[in-house]
């Protein structure tokens, strides 16, 4: 009996030993679980704080724009597309900097850009001598000429004959301009403006004005998206389109025209002028 006894008393500290070892593996493995998870939880924590709080050292350059300028600016798929988006974009890569563009009225482009609101704007504008009084320009990337689209049917033909028409225009625009100079400031004609180009055509197609004066290449596409209009042959003004940079930024203004100069000289500007507007 006292045999059985010793041996059920050896079995018993074996079996207390083997769970005390294994009480200590658990613990251990659970340790180290602990330990894997909770640098885990780490990491993902610095990944969302990178993703939430942007990085100090990319600088982003705002242009300003008006997006219903089609080919210079317009909305494709939920983004702003165009001439002046994609040489933005290229300007903003020569200066190692991150684009954002934003979308407001034609008139409040050049407010914006005196403000700080944003750093350059790009929207198909021209150099004049009123808007220098505001603002200096970079260098002209693009040339475009401001055109007359009428109805098929029109007795307009020429400039000449806008004396004593309504004329339709985007406000603020250079054909705005123009127009107010030659026929508004003297009486001889009547004018519309309107927020949009598109909503100066869609006027011209109901017979509210007898012609709209705009640039050439937004010009091409309204013409050819609604049936009965066509632009007159000759131009009425040609001019230079640049980008918008506030007085008191010089620093960014010879960076811009730098970044021109590279994008002029390696033929990345043709390419991206050719890409929206056929040489035919």
């Amino acid at each position: 009996m006292k045999k059985v006894l010793l041996v059920l008393l050896a079995v018993v500290m074996v079996f207390a030993l083997f769970a005390a070892c294994a009480k200590n593996v658990v613990e251990d493995a659970i340790a180290d679980v602990v330990e894997e998870v909770g640098n885990a939880v780490e990491e993902a924590g610095d990944a969302i704080e990178e993703a939430i709080e942007p990085d100090e050292e990319v600088m982003t350059l705002v242009m300003a724009t008006n997006a219903e300028f089609p080919p210079y600016e317009y909305h494709e798929g939920g983004e702003i597309v165009g001439i002046d988006a994609e040489i933005a974009a290229a300007i903003a890569e020569k200066l190692g900097m991150e684009l954002v563009i934003e979308d407001m009225a034609f008139d409040s482009i050049i407010a914006a850009v005196q403000s700080g609101k944003a750093d350059i704007g790009l929207a198909g504008m021209t150099v004049t001598e009123d808007r220098l009084k505001s603002i200096n320009f970079s260098d002209s990337y693009a040339t475009g000429k401001q055109v007359i689209i009428v109805s098929e049917d029109s007795d307009i033909m020429s400039a000449d004959d806008l004396e004593g028409k309504t004329i339709g225009v985007q406000g603020s625009t250079t054909g705005d301009l123009y127009i107010t100079w030659d026929y508004i400031d003297d009486g001889l004609a009547e004018i519309e403006r309107y927020n949009k180009g598109v909503d100066a055509v869609l006027a011209l197609m109901q017979g509210k004005v007898d012609a709209v004066v705009i640039d050439n290449e937004p010009a091409k596409v309204f013409v050819s998206q609604n049936e009965g209009l066509v632009i007159l042959e000759t131009e009425y003004v040609i001019e230079e389109y640049a980008a918008a940079i506030a007085k008191d930024n010089e620093d960014l203004l010879e960076k811009v025209n730098a970044a021109l100069t590279d994008l002029k000289e390696s033929g990345k500007l043709q390419e991206i002028i050719d890409k929206y507007i056929s040489a035919e």
